[in-house]
């Protein structure tokens, strides 16, 4: 996935109100679009180094989008909208291993009224869901987390995806790691017991757990690596 337009360095003054940050621009103060709604736990370091994608639509009031974040020396893409859009590059590009070869790929698909998987696939007569949750946590040296904080729509998921097997679909959650340098990724059951508790009982009823990083510049985001998943 390459951005439309040249991304502009600045450094992070401050995140606010969720969807705002402050950044310096050239010794002047901008107010970009924070399209991150978590918690960005780790990341929001006043004076970190950061990257704007300039909007030059009329309609829209700000003239700036927060795209990536420099911490603890690792790019990190922040950019929760991009994530669907780097997944589904990397599936129509086999960049993912599992889920190569698909003759169709179908993104946002209702599996129930309730219940939405980002993208269902569909290669030698079986169907599989598959559901990406975006990765911006690190906390240890080279190993990503996720979640940032509790998530009852990400265990909602874990659950909708159980059913999905029983329902004969073939399931897969992948974690999309936006860090530049991880070589690991578990869950961080610190911040949401409850999430572990289903992703476990997830894994037992036979989900197929995923993680992959990208590689990340200021001109490119893409799938480039897979993650050991560790059950610690």
């Amino acid at each position: 996935m390459e951005f439309t337009k040249s991304l502009l360095k600045g450094k992070l003054i401050k995140r606010y109100k969720r969807f705002f940050a402050d950044v310096e621009i050239n010794k002047e103060i901008v107010t970009a679009h924070c399209p991150n709604t978590g918690s960005m736990k780790g990341l929001l370091n006043e004076g970190n180094e950061v990257y704007l994608l300039p909007n030059n639509n009329p309609k829209r009031k700000l003239k700036y989008g927060l795209e990536i974040i420099r911490t603890r020396k690792n790019l990190v893409g922040v950019n929760t909208h991009m994530a669907n859009r780097i997944a589904q590059h990397a599936l129509e590009n086999n960049l993912i291993k599992e889920l190569k070869n698909n003759e169709t790929i179908k993104p946002e698909v209702f599996f129930n009224k309730e219940t939405r998987f980002d993208f269902l696939i569909e290669k030698n007569k079986q169907k599989c869901f598959v559901e990406v949750k975006n990765v911006t946590l690190f906390r240890e040296k080279n190993t990503a987390e996720f979640p940032d904080a509790v998530t009852s729509r990400g265990s909602k998921h874990l659950l909708a995806l159980i059913d999905a097997i029983k329902k004969g679909y073939k399931t897969y959650l992948l974690f999309l790691v936006q860090i530049q340098n991880m070589e690991k990724f578990k869950i961080a059951k610190d911040i949401d017991a409850e999430y572990y508790h289903n992703y476990l009982i997830a894994q037992k009823a036979g989900v197929n757990f995923l993680a992959y990083r990208c590689n990340i510049s200021s001109k490119r985001i893409f799938i480039d690596k897979k993650l050991k998943i560790i059950n610690a």
